[in-house]
């Protein structure tokens, strides 16, 4: 079905895929693992033809024997959607935010098909159906950013299937779903390339799921590939040093044993807390025009303890997040930030001291302002918040920041687009510490990493939390890193804590 022969891609002068040849056959999933920038992605869309302007590739990409690289882009044009689709990582950045969901999925079958408006239309609700997401006629008139996370990785893939594609490629298509709903979409996927003999292209951070889902394992480094063979032979009897380390990266899921002092006092409260969204056409903030979404949550962080939150995606757990932050517009309840015994209001609108609670999200590309450089994002809390600090202290902060999280201090002149996901994410770290904030809250922040930059985070994490006595609401989907990271855990369930535990308890 498709067949790499020696190909070689960078951007301007700068060769960042040297080379490499590799082949996925009808019916097959092929994987490809290995660290942030080794060259899978680039790989990817050089057979997807999406490389960006000033990009280049040089090679054969055999697709059923044509050669994709000798095709003019009117060609080219042809097999994109329609014979070759793509899942992208991140669907809020791949998503067109100002056009309904149920108009995206249903392009490519106005781009590639003479189906009637009708036949579009359930063509569009069978595959969205397919995909996982429920109601999906409510869905349709929905725009991105009123689905959850999860649910918008769903809509891409019901917009990657909708064409039925010879060739898909997968580039983390699990990364912001549950566990049980990458379950569903890995068997969803594995089925549709079983019963078409599609090829798939798979590339993934998360080993345990390119172990147990694919046929073949591709290894790259450095934009070569390293090693390749069975999921058995590559997780059982790797033989390069590279692939051995990548392994030995993977999370133990080993329950964490240090525990919280027990004179320890509570550091944020949070009673009765609601979050509503507004119904379609509401106007004005009473009762009949708000849905709940999260209902009535309580619970309790201790100074130096790591509170874990857990449940299916769409449940309600990075509403609540944005919530208790104040970046909902409509909630109830109370948000308590507790201080030497001092109780402080943090739904308090005119309050500054936000500063005591802050976010790691979970992307960290699109939670940095990408036409500002790093010292510039570090120093604006400091210059709006810290009246007092002129720019040298500033500075001296925003370096002592930097060096608390494992970076050097000439990254201050660098923009995002400049550093590696693990750079950035380690930035949003020090951007949420950097004025002294006594809680914090980390949705999903390793999510997006490959497995030798998680452990790197999760150890960074870990470190900063226990030297620093800071206080961490940590939200996840694996399992395996709650249990290694976490000493209680909560369980979320359509927008209601259901049960808090211990770690011996998390499967």
């Amino acid at each position: 079905m498709l067949e790499i022969r020696n190909l070689r891609a960078g951007f301007l002068q700068q060769e960042v895929v040297h080379g490499i040849s590799l082949h996925a056959d009808a019916g097959e999933i092929v994987g490809i693992i290995g660290e942030s920038g080794s060259g899978k992605s680039v790989t990817a869309l050089s057979v997807a033809g999406l490389l960006k302007e000033g990009a280049w590739c040089k090679g054969e990409i055999l697709f059923h024997d044509v050669d994709l690289n000798r095709l003019s882009e009117k060609q080219r044009r042809s097999y994109k959607g329609k014979e070759i689709s793509m899942i992208f990582q991140e669907p809020l950045t791949s998503l067109n935010p100002v056009i309904r969901v149920g108009r995206q999925i249903e392009e490519p079958l106005l781009i590639h098909t003479k189906l009637s408006s009708s036949e579009r239309r359930k063509q569009v609700l069978s595959v969205m159906e397919a995909a996982g997401l429920e109601e999906p006629e409510k869905l349709l008139g929905m725009y991105p950013h009123e689905l959850s996370g999860g649910m918008r990785q769903r809509a891409m893939i019901a917009m990657a299937l909708v064409c039925n594609p010879s060739l898909m490629i997968a580039d983390e298509p699990t990364t912001a779903l549950d566990v049980t709903l990458q379950a569903q979409i890995l068997e969803l996927i594995k089925g549709i390339v079983k019963k078409r003999r599609m090829a798939c292209l798979f590339i993934s951070h998360n080993m345990s799921i390119v172990r147990n889902f694919c046929d073949r394992v591709y290894v790259m480094k450095d934009g070569e590939l390293v090693e390749t063979g069975t999921p058995d032979e590559i997780f059982l009897s790797a033989k390069k040093d590279y692939t051995k380390r990548l392994i030995s990266s993977i999370p133990d899921g080993i329950p964490r044993r240090d525990s919280v002092d027990e004179q320890s006092g509570t550091v944020l409260e949070v009673k009765n807390f609601s979050v509503y969204y507004k119904k379609k056409k509401a106007h004005f903030y009473s009762p009949a025009e708000l849905e709940q979404v999260v209902k009535s949550v309580t619970f309790s962080i201790r100074q130096g303890e790591m509170l874990g939150l857990v449940g299916q995606s769409g449940c309600g757990k990075s509403t609540l997040s944005k919530g208790i932050l104040g970046l909902q517009s409509y909630t109830s309840g109370e948000v308590t930030y507790i201080q030497n015994g001092k109780k402080i209001s943090l739904l308090d609108k005119s309050s500054k001291n936000r500063s005591y609670l802050q976010m790691v999200f979970q992307d960290p590309y699109s939670s940095l302002n990408p036409a500002k450089t790093i010292g510039w994002i570090l120093s604006e809390p400091l210059r709006v918040l810290r009246k007092n600090l002129n720019a040298n202290a500033r500075k001296a902060r925003v370096f002592e920041m930097l060096g608390a999280v494992g970076l050097s201090e000439d990254l201050a002149d660098r923009y995002p687009g400049e550093l590696s996901g693990g750079q950035r994410q380690r930035v949003c770290i020090a951007l949420a510490l950097i004025q002294g904030a006594g809680v914090i809250i980390a949705d999903e922040p390793v999510s997006a990493l490959d497995v030798t930059v998680q452990k790197q985070i999760l150890d960074l994490i870990k470190e900063l939390q226990l030297r620093t006595g800071i206080s961490c609401l940590f939200i996840s989907h694996d399992m395996a890193i709650v249990r290694q990271m976490c000493h209680r855990v909560l369980v979320m369930k359509n927008g209601e804590l259901t049960e808090m535990t211990d770690l011996e308890q998390i499967k």
